[in-house]
């Protein structure tokens, strides 16, 4: 473990251990993400606490004067956006209910701290209430992989990437979860040096600090246990084309395959067909929107690729057993 006396910062790229501490602010809204909150604010408690200095202080805000629960239920305590203290940086911290997001109040609070040049960032979902509030146009941006695609449907004219953290000017994006850590990291060495982000990354076992062009994703050959090629770039292909459906035969070209070579190696690796496997891919996907979003069975039916809320029905008992409508009445009781 590092002794304060032993971190300094790079000589001539950081500011003085002496100087102000950076205020944070953190805006949760209800059923936040607990993770992301603490990868976001446990990097800046070490990094006060190796340097022997009050780097940062951070607040909690909300929408209105009570308390705010995570999604696993947990209550914060936070102080009303209304009586926000003076802030460097603020941070976005939401929820996977992205239809809740809309707040008129939350899009003036953060349009007032644009205009005075805060930095303001989003973690995960976030990114939709700063793209919302009008303040991603001409920014490049990121969030979570499950919903990058209702994002970009949303805001077509918003540049969004798949990386872990994206930092364009005075907005500072993230894919969230423990990627939260590696954009405060990040932060970090910028502000007070590389030796001292690398003192934190060390406290939490976090051995690489991940650059921000890296994958958010768990690489496919892990997520499958395969290491052909081949047929992580053919499941590739299925979980980049689920509204869009892709003939199996044109998948196994694209992978430099015929469809008979595409249906042996699936048998052999998954004991299926293709054609299976695809459509549990498909309906994977439904059935996260299904728990995660409050979007209409019908949309989310033509979003996986089925052509009517009958059809994705229909697929959805035979694979487990009871309907769309079913699932998602089963999720909204816990």
């Amino acid at each position: 473990m590092n002794s304060p006396s032993k971190v300094a910062t790079t000589a001539g790229s950081a500011a003085s251990f002496e100087a102000a501490p950076q205020r944070i602010g953190l805006l949760l809204f209800p059923e936040f993400s607990l993770m992301a909150l603490a990868a976001a604010i446990e990097p800046l408690r070490a990094a006060n606490r190796l340097s022997g200095h009050e780097l940062y202080t951070w607040h909690l805000l909300s929408p209105e004067k009570q308390g705010v629960y995570s999604s696993s239920g947990f209550e914060l305590r936070t102080t009303s956006i209304d009586d926000a203290p003076t802030l460097d940086r603020l941070f976005i911290v939401a929820s996977l209910q992205i239809e809740k997001l809309h707040d008129p109040r939350v899009n003036r609070f953060l349009q007032r701290l644009a205009a005075i040049g805060t930095i303001l960032g989003a973690l995960s979902t976030g990114t939709f209430v700063l793209a919302r509030a009008g303040l991603l146009s001409g920014h490049q941006c990121t969030l979570h992989w499950e919903s990058l695609r209702q994002f970009a449907e949303e805001f077509p004219t918003i540049r969004v990437c798949r990386e872990l953290y994206v930092r364009d000017r005075s907005r500072w994006t993230c894919a969230g979860g423990t990627a939260a850590i590696d954009l405060m990291l990040d932060q970090i060495s910028s502000d007070y040096g590389g030796q001292l982000a690398a003192d934190v990354a060390d406290q939490f076992l976090h051995s690489r600090i991940r650059g921000p062009h890296e994958h958010q994703r768990m690489a496919i050959q892990w997520r499958y246990g395969v290491n052909d090629a081949r047929i992580t770039a053919a499941i590739a292909c299925m979980e980049e084309n689920l509204e869009h459906l892709v003939a199996i035969d044109d998948i196994a070209k694209r992978c430099n395959l015929s469809l008979r070579q595409l249906e042996r190696l699936w048998h052999q690796h998954f004991g299926m067909t293709p054609q299976r496997f695809y459509l549990a891919v498909r309906l994977n996907e439904a059935r996260r929107l299904l728990k995660e979003s409050t979007e209409s069975i019908s949309s989310i039916a033509l979003r996986c690729g089925f052509v009517s809320a009958s059809h994705l029905g229909s697929a959805y008992r035979n694979a487990h057993g009871h309907t769309p409508g079913e699932e998602r009445r089963k999720s909204d009781s816990r």
